[in-house]
């Protein structure tokens, strides 16, 4: 089964770690990643997104539809990235969210939900 993980982050503790910093997390993250799509975890690299400043959201349709700037979520954290997970159960797919790297920041959390499998639908 696979399921989202999704990296939330509250961005207003961006900025607040060293270039050193910043290059020494990211190769914890390409080796986290080399890890897991080693082992059969990862199903999709995902994507790490830009800031909740460039997001605009889109509601209603046709003459009722607007689109403004932002998420507009009533809270600090926002999804900065995602990775689709390949796992046997919620439990396995928690364990290896587990290790994420960036969770020894107070800032990140890492969300994990199944996906819904519409692959059955299509014909």
């Amino acid at each position: 089964m696979r399921y989202a993980m999704m990296i939330c982050v509250d961005e207003s503790e961006a900025g607040t770690t060293t270039e050193s910093s910043d290059d020494n997390g990211m190769q914890e993250i390409y080796a986290w990643f080399e890890k897991w799509a080693g082992a059969g975890k990862i199903a999709d690299g995902g994507a790490e997104l830009q800031s909740v400043s460039t997001a605009r959201t889109v509601r209603g349709a046709g003459a009722d539809r607007s689109v403004t700037d932002g998420p507009f979520i009533e809270t600090k954290e926002a999804v900065a990235g995602f990775v689709i997970l390949e796992a046997e159960s919620l439990d396995e797919a928690l364990e290896v969210a587990s290790t994420w790297p960036g969770l020894s920041y107070p800032s990140v959390a890492v969300e994990v939900r199944p996906t819904v499998d519409h692959s059955g639908d299509m014909g």
